[in-house]
């Protein structure tokens, strides 16, 4: 794979996607799943196009935990084959980006005597489970070696703790690492491109019409299989497609919500990630440093729209707050949030219309309609190399995609990726070059490295962001190629009007900067009179 970034020039990829041709596959949605479907296409040498109604990540592929992880409340569960998959493919995806994913250790605080033997002997299964893809082993600590890795905790009543290890990462540019590898490998990738219509010959689904976002130009895509992975929105196209056949569907998806609070890290110094296996109401609690800022949550709320942008409620964020301030030794307040984020997990319920449905397990279903339209939702970021071989075999099976071998992504390193044996900058710290990898020089030579926007973005980064990562506007660069609107919602919108400077000199026209400052005023509000 060449060392030199590809460009993604925008008027070259519609170039590309206006050819008259018949691809193998043509992938809708640009999130972890279909990335990953890319990717292991690309790589087993079928013709592939991918399109993305918005941003790559821009849903729930962005808004994760953090977290690389088996699933420790799976394992209370009872679900150890489920755990096990977990855990085996967390090290492939440590090793695929060192500067984008690592280990992190974890410490559950205990204020009951029985909690830790009682959680350490569950975390020593899952050290166990992991076998040679373990990160470390689970330790019992004392309350002293606690506080010692989690000054921040709550000392009061402290029996002791427990420490293991799981992973966490950068979970969009972990997926923009994905989509320039697939690229890398001659797929093509373009956002801002919707599927409009399924196109129908003979009962079978043989392509897509697409609208470029910019222009409302339509595209007509061939292909022998198409890939639906839109994730919560999996629905909108399993609709288009049986309009097509002038039929119905039952919705498969029901969404949940899961809410995010970021606060400074001051509120638990250290690179020791906090959890709680059972807050008062059940569910589980972290407190993950990331970036520099330390990451709260998470709730697991049902919702009955589907919002592109859906915002934290009242409740959920009084809830977060609550929680964390019984375990750390400063409660946080709304005062202190930087910002909040909310994502939608697609739970998957039977379809009961017939098609042909292959449940691979609890975490993600594979679906084939009558046109041959194969759907794929549910899962987590962990498992999506895996859920992308699952997709593929589902499609041979189905007889819209020729095999073509094995998967070969298991220890492929993406693009960016630094050389083994070096010992990348946690991601505990805050954000830098170091988030670029190998190619942290080649961004350092644009223009504009030296001159600083906010922390830890550059002008070059901005550059770099649209020449080499499909940025099209302000959200883009300050969302998902930096994160600072995760970050600090307040000093990402203070730097939206510099951003978008360098934007205009980039892509000729002048991005809409009103649309970004209400977006990050909506993440900075703290919940107070909100809702979802």
């Amino acid at each position: 794979m060449t060392r030199t970034p590809l460009p993604t020039d925008r008027s070259a990829l519609l170039a590309r996607l206006a050819e008259p041709r018949k691809y193998d596959i043509a992938i809708v949605g640009g999130g972890a799943t279909g990335l990953g479907v890319a990717l292991d296409a690309a790589q087993r040498g079928h013709s592939v196009v991918l399109i993305e109604a918005h941003d790559f990540a821009k849903g729930t592929s962005s808004r994760a935990t953090k977290l690389v992880h088996g699933g420790v409340r799976y394992l209370a569960q009872g679900n150890i084959g489920l755990v096990r998959e977990a855990l085996h493919e967390r090290v492939h995806i440590l090793n695929s980006a060192p500067h984008l994913a690592q280990p992190l250790p974890f410490v559950m605080p205990s204020y009951r005597l029985w909690d830790t033997p009682f959680y350490g002997t569950g975390l020593k299964m899952y050290d166990l489970l992991a076998g040679s893809a373990g990160l470390g082993r689970t330790e019992w600590l004392s309350a002293r070696e606690t506080l010692q890795m989690l000054p921040g905790a709550q000392p009061r009543g402290l029996k002791g703790g427990v420490k293991y290890w799981d992973g966490q990462f950068d979970d969009a540019r972990l997926a923009l690492a994905i989509a320039r590898t697939a690229a890398a490998h001659g797929a093509l990738l373009i956002n801002y491109v919707s599927a409009t219509a399924v196109l129908h010959d003979g009962g079978r689904a043989v392509g897509l019409v697409a609208r470029d976002a910019d222009t409302g130009r339509d595209f007509r895509i061939q292909a022998g299989c198409i890939v639906n992975a839109t994730g919560v929105w999996v629905d909108g196209l399993r609709t288009l497609d049986a309009r097509a056949a002038g039929q119905g569907i039952n919705p498969i998806v029901a969404p949940s919500q899961g809410v995010h609070v970021v606060v400074d890290q001051a509120f638990l110094p250290g690179e020791h990630a906090l959890l709680v296996p059972s807050t008062a109401d059940g569910r589980v609690l972290f407190a993950v440093p990331w970036l520099g800022k330390l990451i709260l949550g998470t709730t697991d709320s049902p919702r009955p729209d589907l919002p592109l942008e859906p915002r934290p409620a009242d409740d959920e964020i009084a809830f977060i707050l609550r929680e964390a301030g019984q375990y750390l030794r400063r409660a946080p307040e709304r005062a202190d949030i930087l910002s909040t984020w909310a994502g939608l997990r697609p739970l998957v319920k039977s379809s009961g219309e017939g098609d042909d449905t292959k449940a691979i397990s609890r975490e993600h279903t594979v679906l084939v309609a009558r046109s041959g339209l194969v759907t794929v939702t549910g899962g987590k970021w962990t498992t999506y190399r895996a859920m992308a071989e699952d997709v593929l075999a589902r499609c041979t099976q189905a007889g819209v995609l020729l095999p073509r071998g094995a998967s070969h992504t298991a220890g492929l390193r993406m693009v960016g990726a630094p050389a083994p044996g070096g010992a990348p900058v946690a991601l505990s710290q805050a954000p830098g070059l170091h988030l670029y990898g190998s190619e942290a020089d080649i961004v350092s030579s644009l223009p504009g490295a030296d001159r600083w926007l906010a922390p830890g973005l550059s002008e070059a980064m901005v550059r770099f962001a649209v020449r080499h990562e499909y940025a099209r506007n302000v959200e883009d660069v300050l969302a998902r190629r930096s994160r600072l609107l995760f970050l600090d919602a307040r000093e990402a919108a203070a730097a939206a009007p510099a951003v978008a400077a360098v934007l205009a000199s980039e892509l000729g026209h002048s991005p809409d900067l009103a649309a970004f400052d209400e977006l990050a005023q909506s993440y900075a509000q703290t919940g107070v009179g909100g809702g979802a």
